[in-house]
C-alpha cells in the first residue's frame, strides 16, 4: 500500500517504481506526471496521469495500447502477464473458459486487430468495479469491433485510463464506497420499467405508469432511510424530502432531478442527481449534522415529455408554471392526463398543483448534478464539469414542396427535387451554427412520404432545432439558417412551410452559484473545465424562480446517453458526492 505522503517525498526513481504497473509497461507516464507534485488528492495524480498520456501523442498512445494484451490471449495462456493483467483476467473468469468461449474471443480478437492494428481493451473490472461476465466481456467485443477506428482508439484510451484508475485504488488502500452506493441504487432502481421494454431488459419509466409508481415508492423509502425528516408525495407525483436544519425556519437548499425516462434509456440521466443527494444527506444524518439551511430533495416526477406532450411538468409545478390545457392532454392509449392523476391518487386539481408553488423567499437557490449526456469530459479526460448555461431552444417542422417526375426522363437542370433542397438545408444549418461559438443546429428528420426509386421526390419533410448559450446567439442563428432556406428554395424552384413548434429561453447559472460549484471542483484536487449544456434540465424551469446552478458528471462510452449503454463509474460518482458534499460545507461557513 502507498500513500500520497509517500508519493510526494520520493525520488524520480522512486516515484516511477511505486507508480509501476498502474499503465502496462509505460513507465514514462509516471516519470511525466512527477513534475507536477505534489499531489493533494488522489484525484488530482489520476488527472496528471491522464493529461501526461493526452499530451504524449498518438504514436506513444498507440505503444501505450499496443503494450496491453490480449483477453485470453496468448499472453494467458503462456502465464506471461503481468500480476496486475493476470489477476484481472482470472477475477473475471478468463482462464476458465469453455471451449467454445475461448474460440469465440480468438476468432474476435484476430478480427479485432486486424482492423484496428492494437489489441481490444476493456476494463473488466467494469464501471462498478465488481467485473464483468465472460459473456458480458464478449458482448462488448462483438459491440465496439464494427466501430470507427477513431471512435474505436479514443475508447481503449479511455479503458486504459479506467484499469489505471482501478489499479491506483489497490495500491493506495481506498475503494469510492459511496460512489459505489449511488452505482447500486441505480441498478435498483432501474428494476422498474414498462412492458414491453421490461421483457427485453430495457428500461423505459413514463409520467405515472406502474414502473413510474414502484420507482416513487422506492424513492420515498430510501428518503426516508437516508434520515430526511419528512417525506411526501406532492400534488404531480413529485418525491419531496427536507433535511431540517439546526435552526427551524432557516432558509432551504432545493436541489433533485427527475426520474422518469426516454423510451429505452439509460440508469443516470435525472436519476443520478437524486441519488448523488440522498448519498450526501446519508452522510450528514450518520454524522449527527445539521446546517444553517435545509435541504430539499425533489424527485421530479417528470422531465422527459414522452407519455404527454408536456415536459418539465414535474419542476414546473414548483415554479406555478403547470399549464391547465395539460389535464386534458391524452396519451397514445387516449387516456387523459387528469384520469392518470387521478389512478395514480393524486388530486388531480388545479388548485392542490397551484399550492405546490415555491416561494422564493424561503430559499437559498437549486443546484442539480446531471450526467453530461455529451462527450466533451470524456474527450478531455476529466470526472467533473461545471455548467455555465442551459442552451436556449427553438425548433420547427415543415415541408419542402417540389414536383414528384419521372427519375429517368426529367433532366437535371429541370428538377424541383424536394430532397436535395432538404439535403442543401441540412448543410447550410450545421455551417450557420458551426459559425457561432456553442451553438448547434440539428436537422434530426427528413422523410420523403411514399417515395420510390424511380422517382424524383417531390416532398421531403423536415425539421429543425437551434440551440445556444444566449437567446441572442440561437435567434442570430435561427435568421442566418432561415434565410438560407428561403434562397436554396427559390434558387431550385420549390417551396417551404416551417412551423414554429418550441421555445425555450437560455438559463444562465448564477455566478455566485457556479463559482461554489467551481470551489468544490477545485477542492478535489480537479482541474475547474466550465462547459454548456445543450440539453434541456430541471434547473433550466427553476431558473425562472431561483438563482440556478449545475454540476455536470462524466458519461462512460464517451459520453452517450438517452441510450442502455449509458453509464458513470463508480469513481466518478463518489467525486461528484464529495463536490456536493464539498459545496454544502463551504455554503454553510458563508
Amino acid at each position: 500500500m502507498s500513500t500520497l505522503a509517500e508519493l510526494n517525498a520520493a525520488s524520480h526513481d522512486e516515484f516511477v517504481a511505486l507508480l509501476a504497473g498502474v499503465y502496462e509497461h509505460s513507465p514514462w507516464i509516471a516519470a511525466a506526471a512527477f513534475e507536477q507534485r505534489p499531489y493533494a488528492t488522489l484525484a488530482a495524480l489520476k488527472n496528471a496521469l491522464v493529461q501526461a498520456v493526452h499530451a504524449a501523442g498518438r504514436d506513444a498512445q498507440l505503444a501505450l495500447l499496443r503494450a496491453h494484451p490480449e483477453l485470453a490471449g496468448k499472453a494467458m495462456v503462456a502465464g506471461t502477464l503481468t500480476a496486475e493483467s493476470s489477476g484481472e483476467q482470472q477475477r473475471a473468469g478468463l482462464a476458465a473458459c469453455t471451449p467454445e468461449e475461448f474460440a469465440t474471443i480468438q476468432r474476435l480478437n484476430a478480427a479485432y486487430n486486424d482492423r484496428f492494428g492494437w489489441p481490444f481493451i476493456v476494463a473488466v473490472r467494469g464501471s462498478r468495479g465488481r467485473g464483468l461476465s465472460r459473456s458480458e466481456i464478449i458482448a462488448t467485443l462483438q459491440r465496439r469491433l464494427p466501430s470507427h477506428p477513431d471512435i474505436e482508439f479514443a475508447e481503449c484510451l479511455r479503458q486504459v485510463h479506467r484499469i489505471a484508475e482501478i489499479r491506483l485504488a489497490e495500491k493506495f488502500d481506498t475503494q469510492p464506497h459511496r460512489g459505489r452506493r449511488v452505482w447500486d441504487l441505480a441498478e435498483a432502481l432501474a428494476a422498474f420499467s414498462e412492458p414491453p421494454w421490461a421483457e427485453r431488459g430495457e428500461l423505459t419509466v413514463t409520467y405515472l405508469s406502474a414502473a413510474h409508481r414502484d420507482c416513487a415508492r422506492l424513492l420515498a423509502r430510501w428518503m426516508q432511510e437516508c434520515g430526511f425528516d419528512s417525506v411526501r408525495e406532492d400534488a404531480v407525483g413529485n418525491v419531496v424530502g427536507v433535511y431540517e436544519a439546526a435552526t427551524p425556519g432557516a432558509p432551504r437548499l432545493l436541489t433533485g432531478s427527475h426520474y422518469d425516462t426516454v423510451r429505452n434509456g439509460g440508469r443516470y440521466d435525472g436519476r443520478l442527481g437524486i441519488l448523488v443527494a440522498l448519498e450526501a444527506v446519508a452522510a450528514l444524518k450518520a454524522e449527527g449534522r445539521r446546517l444553517p439551511f435545509a435541504i430539499e430533495l425533489v424527485a421530479f416526477a417528470e422531465e422527459e415529455g414522452q407519455r404527454y406532450a408536456a415536459t418539465f411538468l414535474g419542476s414546473s409545478a414548483l415554479t406555478g408554471d403547470f399549464h391547465p390545457a395539460w389535464l386534458d392532454q391524452e396519451d397514445a392509449a387516449g387516456v387523459s392526463m387528469r384520469d392518470a392523476m387521478r389512478s395514480a391518487g393524486l388530486p388531480a386539481t388545479l388548485e392542490a398543483i397551484a399550492a405546490e408553488r415555491r416561494d422564493p423567499a424561503h430559499y437559498l437557490g437549486f443546484v442539480e448534478v446531471h450526467i453530461e449526456q455529451g462527450p466533451v469530459l470524456a474527450e478531455l479526460g476529466l470526472p467533473l464539469g461545471v455548467v455555465t448555461s442551459i442552451n436556449g431552444s427553438r425548433r420547427w417542422t415543415g415541408e419542402i414542396s417540389g414536383l414528384a417526375s419521372h427519375a429517368g426522363t426529367t433532366p437535371m437542370g429541370r428538377r424541383r427535387d424536394a430532397a436535395c433542397a432538404a439535403a442543401e438545408f441540412v448543410l447550410a444549418a450545421e455551417r450557420c451554427a458551426a459559425a457561432e461559438p456553442d451553438a448547434v443546429a440539428t436537422v434530426g428528420m427528413l422523410d420523403v412520404p411514399a417515395g420510390s426509386i424511380n422517382v424524383v421526390p417531390g416532398r421531403c419533410r423536415i425539421s429543425l432545432d437551434i440551440r445556444a448559450t444566449t437567446d441572442a446567439a440561437r435567434d442570430a442563428v435561427a435568421d442566418a439558417v432561415l434565410a438560407e432556406l428561403e434562397a436554396i428554395c427559390v434558387r431550385r424552384g420549390v417551396s417551404y412551410t416551417l412551423t414554429p413548434t418550441m421555445q425555450a429561453p437560455a438559463a444562465p447559472c448564477a455566478p455566485a452559484w457556479q463559482a461554489r460549484w467551481e470551489a468544490a471542483v477545485a477542492a478535489l484536487g480537479l482541474p475547474v473545465q466550465r462547459l454548456p449544456s445543450g440539453a434541456g434540465h430541471d434547473a433550466m424551469t427553476l431558473h425562472r424562480l431561483l438563482p440556478q446552478a449545475m454540476l455536470f458528471v462524466r458519461g462512460g462510452e464517451l459520453g452517450i446517453s438517452h441510450n442502455p449503454l449509458e453509464t458513470v463509474t463508480d469513481d466518478d460518482a463518489e467525486l461528484a458526492v464529495a463536490a456536493f458534499a464539498t459545496l454544502l460545507a463551504h455554503l454553510a461557513r458563508e
